[in-house]
């Protein structure tokens, strides 16, 4: 079961669902809000919103199951900061976040999962960038986006990707911060015939990183300790 939800920024693709989370965990598994930790600001505004829309739902719901608790969300919000923060501590289990460079959205974070058996960077959306890497440092793994920015200069997507992180750049951010891992998620453009994962892979590589190199899918994991 999902115990708790961390918000990175409040792009679409980050935050959709996450009223349907919340319905779906009532129904089936527990009663009790869904936690979400999240920058505040216009994340925050969203989760503390989402489930208005759904309220003849809820009621239908109710009435059919008698139920009277309804399904939540429990915002716990935090001021972002340049500097790395604890933001949620449990059973040895410490999350820091840290503001990066996805402007014009703002905040965005990335969070630093820190346990018993290691840990885990996960970048969001940005730009590469030293508040990244500082987070990252020694860490187990680091789950970060990547983008072919250079090879679309001048091209139409040019502009949608230029907050995003360049695969070249990433690679010596990693080298640097001394990562074990390095997992790829989040790829710009998607991958296809013309930009194939192995030319998102290969870019890396000429950044510098020569550890273990994970190009993500749907589903995929890396193991701690």
């Amino acid at each position: 079961m999902v115990t708790t939800v961390f918000v990175t920024h409040h792009h679409s693709d980050h935050l959709i669902s996450l009223d349907d989370l919340a319905i779906t965990r009532w129904m089936e598994w527990s009663e009790d809000p869904v936690p979400v930790v999240v920058p505040e600001g216009p994340g925050a505004r969203y989760a503390r919103r989402c489930m208005d829309l759904w309220a003849d739902d809820i009621a239908v719901r109710q009435e059919h199951t008698g139920r009277s608790s309804a399904p939540a969300v429990s915002v716990t919000a935090f001021e972002p900061s340049g500097e790395p923060q604890v933001v949620w501590e449990r059973d040895g289990v410490t999350v820091s976040a840290v503001m990066v460079r996805h402007q014009p959205v703002e905040p965005a974070v990335a969070y630093r999962v820190d346990t018993p058996d290691g840990s885990v960077v996960i970048s969001g959306d940005t730009r590469v960038c030293e508040e990244v890497e500082q987070l990252a440092t020694g860490a187990d793994v680091l789950v970060h986006e990547v983008a072919l920015v250079h090879a679309l200069d001048g091209t139409a997507w040019e502009v949608l990707f230029d907050y995003h992180a360049d695969s070249t750049l990433l690679g010596g951010l990693a080298k640097r911060a001394g990562v074990k891992t390095l997992m790829l998620t989040h790829f710009a453009p998607f991958p296809n015939d013309l930009f194939p994962v192995q030319r998102f892979v290969d870019d890396v590589r000429a950044g510098g990183f020569d550890g273990e190199l994970v190009a993500g899918d749907d589903l995929s994991s890396v193991t701690l300790g």
